[in-house]
């Protein structure tokens, strides 16, 4: 059972980063929303969840600059 909510968690990490991407491409998203920066935070934090439950230390290294960026920039509106 534990497995199965670790990789919710991962793939949800995943989906919500690639989601927010999309909504910012098509232009249904401003990157300066608060909106567009909650996704970015919370699909890397769940991306470093499973990362750093499987020990892929550069894919977490990547997804903990991205977190703070996301917080940063949420910080600084």
């Amino acid at each position: 059972m534990r497995k199965i909510v670790d990789e919710t968690i991962g793939w949800y990490g995943t989906f919500v980063t690639v989601l927010a991407y999309a909504l910012l491409s098509f232009g249904f998203m401003s990157s300066s929303t608060f909106s567009y920066q909650i996704l970015n935070l919370l699909g890397a934090l769940g991306i470093l969840y499973i990362c750093v439950k499987r020990k892929i230390w550069q894919s977490a290294t990547v997804n903990i600059v991205w977190a703070i960026i996301a917080m940063a920039r949420m910080l600084i509106r």
